[in-house]
């Protein structure tokens, strides 16, 4: 009989991910500093963290370049609420210095939120913070708290950070629809994966990365961030992983195969085009 996997489910991915941000919390140069991740994480994202054979770089870089835009909407461009939705073990309310006046919502499933309440009880945060516990595939679940934060605010920012790749592309389609219904709701952020990662991956990784076979890698639209942009949100910006890594000093590729994939984008135009788009943070205005 096989060993059980440490990821029960797609919510215990946030458990690799605290991790992640707890070891780069814990470098010399660390790009930002949770002090929350390591204790959120506890034994068992240490264990899922062993299993999972995905690199940690681009959970840093995508945590760094999400801090990055979430700050330049709420400070520059007048973002006066953010919902955060699938939030897992986020504590971007506690680590990056917002507005006081600012209303940060979080959205997840009951057991993480109650999780999350008692391990961050006594901790401090800069903003306004609520959670709801939320089934996000219950639309009519969804659409009411949507509903609710829409009405209180004027400006709002959707945060999707590691959601979208797990659904299935109706899921989706349906969720961008729910979102666009409210007209507060003016930009949305998310990481966003394309097939050639996912081919890269499946070639790469025999069984995937996660050792649960019912936590994989869906969606990955062809059409990139113009996926979009019939569902009422135009994109705004788009920020490669791979090339923020080389910004931010944090590309982890053995040299000799950064080499070998610097010849196939010069010898391959094709090749160069799907590294492009291989997977990012993409940012989207209410069309």
């Amino acid at each position: 009989m096989p060993e059980e996997s440490a990821i029960r489910n797609v919510s215990d991915t946030a458990l690799w991910v605290a991790m992640y941000r707890a070891m780069e919390s814990e470098r010399p140069d660390a790009l930002f500093y949770d002090p929350y991740a390591r204790r959120l994480a506890g034994e068992r994202g240490e264990l899922a963290l062993k299993e999972t054979r995905m690199p940690g770089w681009p959970i840093v870089v995508r945590t760094q370049l999400l801090d990055e835009l979430i700050l330049k909407a709420v400070e520059q461009d007048g973002c006066d609420a953010v919902l955060n939705l699938a939030a897992g073990l986020d504590t971007r309310p506690y680590r990056l210095a917002m507005p006081a006046t600012l209303r940060w919502v979080e959205a997840d499933l009951p057991p993480m939120i109650e999780y999350k309440n008692e391990a961050l009880k006594d901790a401090k945060c800069f903003c306004r913070l609520e959670r709801h516990g939320v089934d996000l595939a219950d639309p009519a679940a969804r659409r009411a708290l949507f509903t609710r934060v829409g009405a209180a605010a004027d400006k709002v920012l959707v945060v999707t950070e590691g959601l979208l790749v797990y659904l299935e592309e109706p899921e989706v389609r349906s969720l961008a629809a729910d979102l666009h219904q409210q007209v507060a709701f003016k930009r949305w952020l998310m990481d966003l994966s394309s097939p050639a990662l996912l081919k890269f991956l499946e070639r790469r990784y025999k069984g995937g990365m996660i050792r649960n076979p019912d936590v994989q890698f869906k969606f990955a639209p062809a059409e990139h961030v113009e996926y979009f942009r019939p569902l009422g949100w135009t994109p705004k910006e788009y920020l490669e992983l791979g090339v923020e890594a080389k910004r931010l000093k944090r590309l982890d590729i053995p040299l000799p195969a950064q080499w070998m994939w610097a010849l196939m984008a010069a010898l391959r135009p094709r090749f160069r085009e799907q590294m492009g788009h291989f997977s990012g943070i993409a940012a989207f205005d209410r069309g």
